[in-house]
């Protein structure tokens, strides 16, 4: 199982994620590329929700986001600021990520001992 079926899991899951993506081509190519830039950060620095609402929810939202600063003719960066990286960081920083999800399980299997 792939690392996104994982984070998706049932077929209602799977379809809301194909919505999302489906929207996501939709975008400007500024947007475009720069929400396929800020979802493979999530993916990979540790971030990604360990959940699918957290994933729904954060997604959703940066879609919105970019869908309305496309319509107002804004940049990514007027809506991200320089740092985008920060911008991520702050996007996923209320959710337990699967990080948080494998320490909780190592650290139940060891106190288990």
């Amino acid at each position: 199982m792939s690392f996104i079926e994982k984070m998706i899991g049932s077929l209602n899951d799977k379809r809301e994620w194909k919505a999302l993506e489906a929207r996501a081509k939709q975008l400007p190519s500024e947007y475009r590329s720069a929400y396929k830039a800020i979802q493979k950060y999530i993916w990979t620095a540790g971030g990604a929700p360990a959940d699918w609402e957290g994933t729904n929810r954060i997604f959703t939202g940066l879609l919105e986001l970019f869908e309305e600063g496309a319509a107002a003719g804004r940049t990514v960066t007027d809506l991200t600021g320089d740092d985008v990286a920060a911008f991520c960081d702050d996007l996923v920083k209320d959710e337990p990520s699967w990080i948080d999800k494998y320490r909780r399980k190592l650290n139940d299997t060891i106190g288990r001992g």
